[in-house]
């Protein structure tokens, strides 16, 4: 059964790829299309919510990414939460190397942007950009290999990007905050005490914990720290299973069904079609050996790869791990590469580094030839036969 449902869900991610290159696609070239401004227009289009005097009103571009990417983290916590619970990360023998590999994906590419950008204070915002992957384009490359990746290397791959939106959702909330309103912190801590006593009691109906989930999601957004948190906060206390409960009917599990098909469908298209423009106007290879879009390509492309094959290599060395069953030294190292894809979260902690157009220019470069990089060399790395 729980092989069956790795399957499934490395398959739907695979499958969501393609939608959201679709939209990155399409964002590019209406970037570089007569509609540029049109489109830039329709982004910073305000939109106001109201109820009686309390109401937000925000660009439709900050709806996307504090709104719909609220959305996105629900179901990233959702799918970390059943992962600890009863999935790959509840095994410490199988959760030790990804852990390890993820651990060591983000703490390399960190160092190799911090180490291009030092003496900038502005630049060094940035560092966490190249420290992502994107679960959804990695799979998806994987998924064109077929039977060439051992299932093993393709569970590997899944819970370090898992393990890797953990980390980001840390970098996020400790280091991407701005001034704190405590009178809006305080609410949220209301919100959490209720999450925390409807789980408490048994409350199974979901419901309840979406409406508090609501007002935690606005109390998060006007406190200063990012609201995406809010979305992991509410996973964590939506019930996953109870004794004698049947999957179909888990609380967690149901939501998380549910939401799959939105977030691969319209949340990440959209927001990839509303981040990832970049016009191409006065580029040039100078451009891309600026210290910000060099940092990200470099910790991507080469940061993933040395910091995985470090982290795992080491536990394996130590024989505290070994390599994932029918895989190759080689193998691993393609899957290593295909960890630099950063695109959505990369893109995502971008919007949050900086506010300034000419930084968001250099970020969208950055992770888009980093990634784009990344895919290609590590697909030539896997498509290479070898024998394990």
């Amino acid at each position: 059964m729980r092989t069956n449902r790795l399957k499934a869900f490395i398959d739907s991610e695979a499958a969501s790829a393609l939608p959201l290159l679709a939209a990155a696609v399409l964002a590019l070239v209406l970037a570089n299309s007569p509609l540029a401004g049109t489109v830039h227009g329709l982004l910073g289009t305000k939109l106001a919510l109201t109820y009686g005097g309390i109401g937000l009103a925000k660009p439709l571009l900050l709806w996307i990414n504090d709104g719909l990417m609220a959305v996105f983290f629900l179901l990233v916590g959702l799918e970390i939460k059943r992962e600890v619970v009863e999935g790959e990360l509840s095994r410490p023998s199988q959760m030790a190397l990804p852990v390890a590999a993820a651990l060591g994906g983000m703490i390399v590419p960190g160092l190799i942007y911090v180490g291009l950008n030092w003496g900038d204070a502005v630049a060094l915002r940035g560092w966490a950009i190249p420290a992502a992957t994107d679960i959804a384009f990695s799979l998806g490359v994987l998924a064109a290999l077929g039977s060439r990746v051992p299932l093993a290397l393709k569970v590997f791959l899944t819970t370090l990007a898992i393990v890797d939106d953990l980390g980001a959702i840390v970098i996020i909330a400790v280091f991407y905050t701005s001034q704190l309103s405590f009178q809006a912190m305080a609410l949220a801590g209301v919100c959490i005490v209720g999450l925390a006593i409807l789980n408490r009691v048994g409350v199974r109906r979901l419901g309840p914990y979406l409406l508090v989930g609501v007002v935690l999601w606005v109390s998060v957004l006007e406190s200063g720290v990012h609201a995406t948190g809010a979305g992991v906060v509410l996973a964590m206390f939506i019930p996953l299973k109870a004794v004698g409960e049947a999957e179909g009917a888990q609380p967690a599990i149901v939501l998380e069904h549910a939401l799959k098909p939105w977030s691969a469908w319209l949340i990440m298209p959209v927001f990839a079609f509303a981040n990832a423009g970049l016009s191409l106007a006065g580029l040039s290879l100078a451009s891309l050996v600026e210290p910000v879009p060099l940092g990200i390509v470099a910790g991507l492309f080469l940061g993933k790869q040395v910091g995985i094959v470090l982290g795992a290599g080491l536990l394996i060395a130590l024989g505290v791990a070994a390599l994932p069953a029918g895989a190759t030294w080689r193998q691993l190292y393609g899957v290593s590469i295909l960890g630099g894809i950063g695109f959505t979260m990369s893109l995502f902690i971008g919007t949050l580094a900086f506010a300034d157009a000419s930084h968001e220019s250099q970020v969208r470069l950055g992770v888009l030839v980093g990634s784009l990089l990344s895919a290609l060399v590590g697909y030539a790395v896997l498509r290479w036969p070898s024998r394990p």
